[in-house]
């Protein structure tokens, strides 16, 4: 476990190459919390943020990048759609965008309530690791009859048959309520954190025991405290000293008690 305070930016410098199997991080959204009022977010800083991401992920790594937008004057930032497409610019594959879905509180004016945020998943070529979570399928052992269409739209017939004894990989919406976070008290100390969940999950799907994660916006220890549970190695970066003891205490109390 490598803890370190400090701006991500000089930090993540003594990071080697290629030596992080898998990061799951959340980078501030826009200017929703101005976290103790050390936010400096803009794109001259998550542009270099993924530079130094792709720098440190191993071949066949992922990065999960939880993020969502600010809306001004009635209009969504598209930040988050910006910094995907960057991603891919600088050498990352879009390898899928996936959605957290949770019950926020009502905050909406003449729109439909928001209730999710975005999960991408940045991977350097192909990702080696992926750990596919199972739940029932609804019609387990049914040998189903479906296809896909070509472009003239010719319909080719294919027989599908579970083999996973009533089981199907997960979608890629997860929904996860506001009461699944953790109730720990660092937890609390913190006004954007993420389910133990989320995190889990991630980790689970994309490494393997004894990988390296990352979190370069370490907060109160999320992305640690599951990775240290799960037998996964941990590198977290804060930048802001308050936060950064928070989630120190939560991850190593955490590891304590396992």
């Amino acid at each position: 476990m490598n803890l370190m305070l400090g701006d991500c930016l000089e930090r993540m410098k003594e990071i080697p190459d290629g030596s992080v199997d898998l990061t799951v991080t959340s980078p501030p959204y826009d200017n929703l919390r101005t976290y103790n009022n050390s936010l400096d977010w803009g794109e001259h800083v998550w542009k270099p943020v993924l530079q130094e991401l792709f720098r440190v992920t191993k071949k066949g790594g992922v990065v999960v990048w939880v993020v969502g937008d600010a809306t001004i004057k009635g209009s969504e930032t598209g930040t988050s759609f910006r910094q995907a497409l960057y991603a891919k610019e600088i050498g990352f594959n879009l390898h899928d965008t996936m959605i957290y879905q949770t019950n926020k509180p009502p905050m909406n004016d003449k729109r439909y309530q928001s209730c999710f945020e975005y999960m991408f998943i940045f991977s350097k070529g192909k990702p080696t690791i992926f750990n596919a979570i199972l739940i029932d399928t609804l019609h387990p052992n049914v040998t189903n009859k479906g296809g896909n269409r070509d472009k003239d739209g010719t319909k080719k017939e294919r027989t599908y048959k579970n083999k996973t004894g009533g089981k199907k990989t997960k979608g890629n919406i997860w929904y996860i309520p506001r009461g699944s976070r953790s109730g720990d008290e660092y937890s609390r100390k913190h006004p954007a954190t993420f389910p133990d969940a989320l995190a889990n999950d991630h980790i689970i799907s994309w490494s393997n025991e004894g990988d390296t994660v990352l979190d370069c916006f370490m907060g109160s220890g999320t992305t640690g405290k599951m990775a240290l549970i799960n037998n996964r190695k941990f590198i977290g970066i804060e930048k802001d000293a308050e936060y950064f003891d928070i989630g120190s205490k939560r991850i190593l109390e955490s590891n304590k008690d396992e």
